[in-house]
């Protein structure tokens, strides 16, 4: 009987301390910004340096980024892929920056780039789904996915339904590795929220959302979340949309290295605390309330981050 005591003594100071443990990382983790969407393998992170040692110059590169994003106390950045060739650098750049840069994989409703960028094809996903499998254990989300409507990248129907096909997939492919989606819906607002329900998504950020307020309260009723980069605080365009969706459904982004407050320069996830204030301006509450809040919603949206 003693040593049964003592066992189950043991166990409950274990399971305490545990509790402890995990405790103060939820309170350290909720004290800092979580960016929930930036590109940390796109080319504007290299670009500055292509002509005298790439390898070398972008890693110092990224060092400077990340450091002065931990500077502006971000605790953990979600990077995100817009295609098949990005999939193993975001990899690298977490294995390099465990603990602070999680991956994902996904493919863009568009791909290519400047005149070449036109609307995806199931072609331009389906020789990388294996990748999907291989690092199962390593990715956080499938993303950056989605729908872009923007007339002149889908101009027919075709285009249209062929983003669509392979916007199910994705989403397929998030249910069966039980991990959340990451999403892009311009000019798609409604039918990206209504096909996510169908398909029964329950984990989802709409990132960068700029549809009706009324769509985005049909998200809301679903469960999903929605974020916002630091580009939104020069108009008010966005204020309508943010003052309606409740703070409880809201996470931070910067998108970085796009939509930052000046195009001409490149955005970074040490410009977090620009969207934190800037939501923070609209609802009429502290900048510390909308850090804990929205680090608490992306710690519950990705939860491998918890780990």
């Amino acid at each position: 009987m003693k040593t049964r005591g003592l066992i189950t003594h043991f166990v409950y100071k274990f399971k305490q301390k545990r509790a402890q443990i995990i405790f103060i990382y939820t309170n350290i983790m909720a004290r800092g910004f979580i960016d929930c969407h930036c590109h940390l393998s796109a080319d504007e992170f290299t670009q500055t340096y292509r002509k005298t040692h790439l390898n070398q110059t972008h890693q110092q590169d990224i060092d400077d980024v990340l450091l002065r994003a931990k500077r502006a106390g971000v605790k953990a950045l979600v990077a995100v892929t817009e295609g098949a060739s990005e999939f193993e650098k975001v990899i690298l750049l977490s294995k390099t920056y465990p603990g602070f840069v999680f991956p994902c994989f996904g493919i863009h409703p568009l791909q290519g780039s400047g005149q070449d960028l036109h609307s995806v094809k199931i072609q331009d996903l389906e020789p990388f789904l294996p990748l999907f499998q291989k690092y199962r254990a390593d990715i956080v989300a499938v993303s950056e996915i989605g729908l872009d409507f923007t007339p002149w990248f889908a101009k027919t129907t075709q285009e249209r339904d062929e983003q669509i096909k392979v916007f199910i997939k994705q989403l397929e492919i998030s249910k069966e590795l039980d991990l959340p989606v990451n999403v892009h819906s311009r000019s798609a607002a409604k039918v990206t929220i209504d096909t996510m329900k169908e398909l029964g998504i329950r984990q989802a950020l709409l990132h960068n959302f700029a549809g009706k307020p009324s769509v985005a309260m049909e998200g809301v009723q679903a469960g999903f979340c929605f974020s916002f980069p630091p580009a939104v605080s020069k108009t008010e365009q966005r204020a309508k949309l943010i003052r309606q969706i409740p703070l409880e459904h809201i996470c931070l982004e910067t998108d970085s290295p796009a939509l930052g407050i000046d195009k001409h320069i490149r955005n970074e996830p040490g410009n977090i605390m620009i969207c934190c204030e800037y939501i923070a301006k609209i609802k009429g509450i502290s900048s510390d309330a909308v850090m804990e809040v929205t680090t608490q919603n992306a710690l519950r949206l990705f939860s491998k981050l918890k780990r």
